[in-house]
């Protein structure tokens, strides 16, 4: 649809004018290297162009609004839009941080004290990549993130699964930090059934209003079920449960830890638990293998670091299609729409790029979103 317009507007302007005007990143001795490349629907153009009648991007404008009349802005496909009512008065609205609730589900289970390499097993591997003093993920994310953490297993003589835990708590280091160092692996690897007992806890005790639930399970094995320990056929039994949880509004990302959990299976448990079809071969969804203490470290980051959100909440709602009008600014510096952040919607925007590092690092940060009174529709 954005093309669509951007397209519209393009012949417009090319009726009325004859090509480009202003001083767009295209006008000049020395334009912008994406003016010349070609487009059409199989490749767009990046966010700031959009694709012109001679299958070239092009741009009349750029998003701090040079190229454009004062009464207008640059909207996110490089096209001069009018301001839907330059007279009217500015309205600043509240922003908050949406903070994720992530739940560790962690594997117990007695293959874990197999050797991983840089003289750890894996469930000492495990432990360091979460709770290392310097470099564990929860250490350095604890304060953005509410962390739970769930350590299951079964033994076949009594309550399968059998799940040992600490409650979902910002700031929650120490206590994921004795979990881990006061058990140790033992028995199976009851996958399944313990993402449901996971779920049925997040139905019992919902997450904040303004944040996300997840799961992040890391299993060094395939798995098995409680009704049949052995051999290791839980595979159906653990997508299944990983569906009904994207089905509840809890995401999932599976970490294997060891090359003992086949690929297929890590696939098949990634798509289930971002809601895509378990066995497809088209839309892929990313699973996370690690077979060292290096790698595992890695990609708990990637996984868990990615999840922090930049997501602000607004306290009214807004115009999308005219939300770059309006003026975002961090601890007092204006961002550049499209540059530093971007609206994903009518009621919430997003940091992006060094805007969102700089947000995640500083828990004091102030953000302030404003926009002239048309915009807000709420």
């Amino acid at each position: 649809m954005r093309e669509h317009l951007a397209y519209v507007a393009f012949v417009m302007m090319a009726a009325a004018c004859g090509g480009n005007v202003g001083n767009g990143p295209c006008e000049g001795s020395d334009p912008d290297p994406t003016c010349a490349q070609l487009c059409g629907a199989a490749n767009p153009c990046p966010t700031g162009f959009y694709c012109a009648a001679d299958g070239t991007c092009n741009a009349d404008c750029t998003g701090d609004g040079t190229g454009c009349a004062t009464n207008e802005f640059c909207d996110p496909d490089g096209v001069c839009q009018p301001r839907v009512d330059a007279d009217c008065p500015n309205v600043t609205l509240d922003t908050q941080r949406i903070i994720p609730t992530v739940q560790l589900l962690l594997d117990q289970s007695g293959s874990m004290t197999a050797d991983f390499g840089g003289g750890q097993d894996r469930y000492e591997a495990m432990t360091s990549a979460l709770v290392d003093s310097m470099n564990g993920v929860v250490t350095q994310l604890q304060g953005n993130v509410v962390f739970g953490a769930s350590l299951y297993t079964s033994d076949n003589t009594g309550a399968c699964p059998d799940i040992t835990g600490v409650a979902r708590s910002l700031n929650n280091l120490t206590a994921i930090e004795a979990l881990l160092t006061g058990n140790a692996p033992s028995a199976e690897t009851p996958t399944g059934d313990s993402i449901d007992v996971i779920v049925a806890d997040f139905a019992a005790n919902p997450v904040a209003a303004d944040s996300v639930p997840i799961i992040v399970l890391a299993t060094d094995g395939e798995p098995d079920t409680c009704e049949q320990p052995n051999p290791q056929e839980g595979q159906a039994e653990a997508i299944a449960a990983a569906t009904a949880a994207f089905n509840a509004g809890i995401r999932l990302f599976i970490v294997g830890v060891s090359d003992d959990v086949g690929a297929p299976h890590l696939q098949d448990m990634a798509n289930a638990g971002v809601g895509n079809d378990p066995v497809a071969t088209g839309m892929q969804a990313p699973f996370f293998p690690a077979d060292n203490v290096a790698e595992l470290s890695t990609v708990l980051q990637q996984i868990i670091g990615g999840i922090v959100s930049c997501e602000l909440t607004l306290d009214g709602s807004i115009d999308p299609a005219a939300a770059a009008q309006g003026t975002v600014t961090l601890n007092g510096t204006d961002l550049v729409e499209g540059v530093d952040w971007e609206v994903v919607d009518a009621d919430s925007i997003r940091l992006i790029g060094g805007a969102c590092d700089d947000l995640l690092g500083d828990p004091t940060a102030s953000v302030t979103a404003t926009f002239p009174c048309g915009v807000i529709v709420d």
